[in-house]
């Protein structure tokens, strides 16, 4: 991991929310599934006609490879961009989400292509070669998620699975903060994208999700003013000084990051979710996407706060 790359990822990051606006494909009302295949076809999205049930699909999203093993269609997937690492079984490629290129797609014989973002106009380009593609943005809420999933279950002939999908992660969400503790104060978080300590603000999605478990933000000031599209870079001063009573790392496995390294730190000692054991270790990969494994990072966060006295 180079020093330069948390500013890309959180680059990537706000990228792909303010693509969101522009994009985002709307969702039509399912049909009923007939025939063995499910769902009904043709099926649209937005713009997006498919005559018949797409057989090969290439996913060049990490998140949207989830999403679509989440709901029935893994078998339909034939390949996916060398960032897609769960589940286990997807079908990995050197095809790159990052840096797409148009020939070594259309030479996996796509029905389908899934991105997230229109890098190099990708998305034109496999138009004019013929080949559908879904549009599938960084999601700025929980209902954009919910939006994608019901999107790639009516394309995919699998609309009652995709349903079924986002019937439990809403069920989850509720059953994890039903009940959270009433609290005088709210507790405070700092979350770490890389230790270049670049981070996100409550208007990201992962920070809507830190708000689902009545978390407050310390890094809200430093984007006052939207400049960095809600992944600003703090100083350590600046962390220090808010004294943050969490500290969530997102970057254990690209920057191996840990307790002992944030404990390391120089001025650290002091903070309280350092003296007080609570800087809490991310899965990096479900920290940075917005599939259906949102439902365990939310439990993550509100499993680590619950240990806090109201």
């Amino acid at each position: 991991m180079t020093p330069r790359t948390p500013r890309l990822f959180a680059a990537a990051l706000a990228a792909g929310v303010l693509l969101l606006g522009g994009c985002a494909e709307k969702t039509s009302p399912d049909t009923p599934a007939a025939g063995a295949s499910g769902g009904s076809f043709p099926a649209s999205v937005g713009n997006l006609t498919l005559e018949k049930r797409p057989e090969k699909i290439v996913s060049l999203s990490p998140t949207s490879t989830e999403m679509l093993f989440a709901i029935g269609a893994g078998k339909q997937v034939t390949a996916v961009d060398d960032q897609s690492n769960f589940p286990a079984d997807a079908p990995k490629s050197d095809l790159s989400g990052y840096q797409p290129n148009a020939e070594a797609i259309a030479a996996k014989s796509p029905d389908l292509v899934v991105i997230a973002n229109d890098t190099n106009k990708i998305a034109s380009q496999l138009v004019a070669l013929k080949i559908p593609v879904l549009l599938a943005p960084a999601a700025a809420t929980l209902d954009d998620t919910y939006r994608q999933l019901t999107d790639l279950g009516k394309l995919t002939g699998h609309p009652a699975e995709a349903d079924a999908v986002v019937g439990k992660m809403k069920d989850d969400i509720t059953a994890l903060t039903k009940d959270l503790p009433k609290r005088a104060e709210k507790l405070t978080y700092y979350h770490e994208l890389g230790p270049e300590l670049y981070t996100a603000t409550s208007k990201t999605f992962i920070g809507t999700i830190y708000a689902l478990a009545g978390l407050e933000n310390i890094a809200d000031p430093a984007d006052a003013g939207g400049k960095s599209g809600g992944y600003p870079q703090l100083s350590q001063e600046v962390i220090v000084k808010a004294d943050p009573d969490f500290v969530f790392l997102a970057d254990t496995k690209c920057c191996q990051q840990s307790a002992d390294t944030v404990k390391a730190r120089s001025g650290w000692g002091g903070v309280t979710a350092v003296k007080n054991n609570q800087v809490v270790a991310l899965d990096d990969d479900i920290a940075s996407r917005w599939g259906p494994r949102v439902v365990d990072l939310l439990r993550t966060i509100v499993d680590a706060t619950a240990k806090v006295p109201a």
